[in-house]
């Protein structure tokens, strides 16, 4: 998946000689909580949060202090310079510089233009979009040997029986290079007959480990 088919297009942005009071009435009428700030080029120099705009504003307590301390320009509480990524990158890879970098945004540029952001809660949509838990389905987990074309055999059995997988996920088995972990979500009223044919088949379950097959 790639982050142009997931990032935020309409973007509100402000100039770096823009005030403290113009970010924070920008913030509270969109609903956002970060604001990049660009030149005349469109080009990326700083971001600001909400977080930077509430440091920055003074004390409800200091109302003499109010008005002064509002009309700072945002250049003074900026960060900078600012990460970016390019709409073509991939989704699952710009996730690691979420984590490393603990950023809670990224602005998307293109030939050093502003084109869009994208957001920690447009990471977590995707991931939900990813995993299949979006869709009413059910939830297996598999423990297999780590070779090739185990993949296919195990889907094998789901069109066996005719079912319809919304998501595959394939973990690391704990450090056991051997073994991997394969999580599938599929659309089934009943999930039953599909489980007792993995188990026929010698593949281990993790989930569901409890479920046992209609008594004969």
């Amino acid at each position: 998946m790639l982050v142009e088919s997931i990032m935020t297009k309409n973007i509100q942005t402000l100039p770096p000689d823009a005030t403290i009071a113009e970010a924070l009435q920008l913030l509270q009428q969109h609903h956002i909580r970060h604001i990049p700030i660009t030149n005349e080029k469109n080009h990326v120099i700083g971001i600001v949060s909400d977080r930077d705009i509430r440091d920055a504003s003074p004390s409800v307590f200091s109302k003499a202090a109010v008005q002064s301390e509002l009309q700072h320009e945002l250049q003074s509480i900026m960060s900078q310079p600012v990460i970016t990524i390019h709409p073509l990158d991939f989704v699952e890879e710009i996730a690691s510089i979420f984590y490393e970098k603990e950023f809670a945004c990224l602005p998307v540029v293109s030939n050093n233009e502003l084109i869009g952001i994208v957001t920690e809660k447009d990471m977590l949509h995707t991931l939900i979009q990813l995993t299949g838990t979006n869709v009413q389905s059910s939830h297996i987990e598999l423990k297999v040997p780590h070779r090739p074309g185990i993949l296919p055999e195990v889907t094998a059995i789901f069109g066996k029986h005719k079912t319809n997988i919304t998501s595959v996920l394939v973990y690391p088995y704990h450090d056991d290079p051997n073994y991997k972990i394969l999580v599938f979500r599929i659309q089934t009223m009943n999930p039953v007959p599909v489980i007792e044919d993995l188990r026929k088949a010698g593949y281990e379950l993790l989930w569901p480990n409890h479920m046992a097959g209609p008594t004969r």
